[in-house]
């Protein structure tokens, strides 16, 4: 890997003495290589709302880092995630979403497997010495799910989902995101590194610039956490889920705590989601790394279940996903020319400001499993 050991010292400093990142930490696909291997192959990552397959035979497929994968219900009612291809010569399965009954059938060679991901039907197999079908069931994921919030991870070992989350659960326990449902989402292709986009969801000191027309300034604060996330708070009376001066359409959810009402939490749950918690919904940025200068970016949005029952709540709602894609939209424009920057050959890392302490905290989170 070409990082400068210069280059990373610095940028582990004291904020007040630090840099930003080498160039390379973005750009050079041998660290890229390194993070799948060390990071988005070992650590817990997010998936999609459990009640966007609400019936037996639902499925999803997903690309991520470790090649097609497909989160898929049973027929007893559980959620099982299992690399996306058939046993025999290794075709794709599933695409897209839909729902396949009780039964995934290969489109190449006609195997088939049961939604629990035992196999099935393999045609003309009888004559394989040593065939079992039993061995040749589809290969699971570790799935871990918390207030409806699925994760899955290639590991087979290592802190279980609620270790990972330390003490987020307790953070984020009066918005009762259990009882939350998504409603929205959209898909960005972003020609950037992952991590330029969830270093810039935890700083505010961008949103008066990019975002002047929409969101504008804020001010944040940063809360201590434990386990694997960090966060900023940005700070408002009212929820910043909408654009404008007027009062949100939804109401605060009933009995936040003290510390859930002075504002928006913009979390990074390592290593590629933040959500974003308001005092009326929550929405995410699910990164998808690609390749070291390109991500798909998936913004979901959540509210109350109760909220889905109101009349008019599609009119509500909409002002919410306009602001969610509106602003991500603006920030994807923004990076996508950073990462255009950091190819220069003259580019050096600047100094960092103390509003960029969570970039910082982003890096060292990524160097420390690359053991940097």
């Amino acid at each position: 890997m070409s990082l400068d050991r210069t280059d990373l010292d610095a940028a582990t400093r004291p904020l007040n003495r630090a840099r930003s990142m080498p160039a390379g930490f973005y750009t050079d696909p041998a660290i890229f290589k390194a993070e799948r291997e060390q990071v988005f192959l070992k650590h817990w990552f997010y998936l999609t709302r459990a009640e966007e397959l609400p019936d037996p035979g639902d499925y999803r497929a997903f690309d991520s880092p470790g090649g097609p994968i497909v989160l898929i219900r049973g027929n007893d009612g559980g959620l099982r995630c299992f690399a996306n291809y058939c046993r025999h010569r290794g075709s794709i399965l599933l695409e897209g979403k839909g729902n396949v009954g009780g039964k995934i059938t290969c489109p190449y060679h006609a195997w088939s497997y049961l939604n629990d991901g035992r196999l099935y039907g393999c045609p003309d197999m009888k004559d394989a010495e040593g065939f079992d079908k039993v061995e040749n069931g589809l290969v699971a994921l570790d799935l871990g799910d918390w207030e409806g919030f699925v994760f899955a991870r290639f590991a087979r070992d290592g802190p279980s989902l609620r270790e990972h989350l330390g003490d987020f659960p307790e953070r984020m326990a009066s918005h009762k995101l259990g009882a939350m449902r998504c409603t929205w989402s959209v898909t960005l292709d972003v020609a950037c590194n992952w991590k330029l986009i969830l270093e810039n969801a935890v700083e505010t000191y961008h949103t008066g610039i990019v975002h002047r027309d929409t969101v504008g300034a804020q001010q944040s604060r940063t809360p201590a956490t434990k386990g694997d996330w960090i966060a900023i708070q940005v700070i408002s009376g009212r929820s910043i889920a909408t654009l404008g001066s007027d009062q949100p359409p939804f109401p605060p959810i009933d009995g936040l705590d003290e510390d859930a009402k002075l504002g928006t939490y913009f979390t990074v749950v390592f290593p590629t989601v933040q959500f974003a918690v308001a005092q009326d919904c929550l929405w995410w940025l699910n990164t998808i790394p690609v390749s070291e200068n390109r991500t798909i970016l998936e913004v979901g949005g959540c509210f109350p279940e109760d909220r889905l029952s109101l009349p008019d709540f599609a009119a509500r709602a909409e002002p919410y996903y306009d602001r969610w894609e509106r602003v991500a939209k603006e920030d994807v424009g923004i990076l996508e020319k950073q990462q255009r920057a950091l190819g220069s050959a003259l580019y050096r890392p600047g100094p960092l400001s103390w509003r960029d302490d969570m970039v910082q905290a982003m890096g060292v989170w990524v160097l420390d499993r690359l053991g940097l």
